[in-house]
């Protein structure tokens, strides 16, 4: 994608102050973990990014309007950024270096999970002890709703994204009869499919944004945004320039644990969830679907707090998007939920 030279410059410039932390996961992993914003030491709150792009690209564009991080640290928000292993300027399993292969999806739910504790540890402990509100978009989400069932007390609230959770009902993009699925054993993911990385290049990034939006793209978005995003998914990856078209690499467990929850697997149980949660999903959104927030809801037995919201109008990038879009409403709301 070409970008104009005007924006070239403007990505120069970052609108806030970061630093980036090398934090130690299982042996042989660092990953990178981004403070956005003033260090306060008060109300930290940790983003957990979805199944391909990685921490920048989703969640600190430096462009107006492209960082929830910033927007959240503008809040009084301690604000942190992760990238999982396999994603962005954390390690990558020795697997991603070679070509990719038929073999096993590499980094499942649990290597997320363990990410997210090493990450969550360090933000807790710069912040003096304090709880961390563990936010994830998509499956990020389900990563983190995952994370919770493990180590609620860590967490001062859970908020979930357009995230999937559990559901029978017809999912053609990654559920049963759609390419992740296997035929020649149906209901098992396709490992053809993926393997166990995939690559991404400026088309395939903002292919499935594009069709969401259709025409009125710009009344949706502004494009400034739209650049910068694919733009940081494919810096986020230092051997993208290495491929023709330009491209990122993306392990594919992300993909494999959503076949699964898409078509009625329990990857993990809300019900062991004891902090407050925060569900959004946009009206739109072609992840997640009203059953999986139906369940989710149903299953959040022992949560203090619960709320579930349905924006109107909203899509998977809602919190990209343009703020009547429902970006507003998101950055509202997870002021108002997260204890002060």
């Amino acid at each position: 994608m070409k970008l104009f030279p005007a924006l070239l410059f403007t990505l120069a410039l970052p609108l806030h102050a970061s630093q980036q932390f090398s934090v130690p996961s299982a042996p042989g992993i660092t990953l990178a973990v981004t403070q956005v914003g003033q260090h306060r030491g008060k109300r930290p709150i940790l983003l957990v990014h979805g199944a391909r792009v990685s921490a920048k690209a989703s969640f600190d564009l430096p462009v107006p309007g492209g960082s929830l991080a910033s927007d959240l640290a503008a809040r009084g928000f301690d604000v942190y950024t992760l990238d999982v292993r396999g994603y962005g300027a954390s390690t990558r399993p020795a697997a991603m270096d070679a070509a990719p292969a038929h073999g096993t999806a590499l980094v499942r739910s649990s290597a997320a999970v363990e990410d997210i504790d090493a990450a969550l540890d360090f933000v807790s402990k710069r912040s003096g002890g304090a709880k961390v509100a563990l936010f994830g978009w998509a499956t990020g989400g389900q990563w983190a709703g995952h994370y919770a069932t493990l180590h609620s007390p860590k967490l001062s609230a859970l908020i979930m994204l357009n995230s999937l959770y559990r559901g029978n009902s017809a999912h053609p993009l990654i559920g049963r009869g759609s390419g992740l699925d296997d035929e020649k054993r149906p209901g098992t993911f396709n490992r053809a499919a993926c393997g166990t990385y995939r690559t991404a290049d400026a088309a395939s990034t903002m292919g499935p944004w594009d069709r969401t939006l259709g025409e009125k793209k710009d009344s949706a978005r502004d494009p400034v945004v739209a650049l910068a995003y694919v733009a940081a998914a494919l810096d986020s990856d230092a051997s993208s320039g290495q491929r023709t078209p330009r491209s990122f690499r993306a392990p594919c467990g992300a993909l494999e644990d959503s076949f699964y929850l898409a078509t009625g697997r329990q990857l993990w149980d809300a019900s062991l969830i004891t902090t407050p949660v925060l569900a959004i999903a946009g009206e739109k959104d072609f992840w997640s679907r009203p059953e999986d927030m139906q369940n989710l809801q149903a299953d959040l037995v022992h949560a203090p707090a619960v709320r579930m919201l349905r924006i109107p109008g909203a899509t998977h990038f809602l919190h990209l998007e343009r703020p009547a879009r429902g970006r507003a409403l998101l950055i509202d709301e997870v002021d108002a939920f997260v204890p002060r």
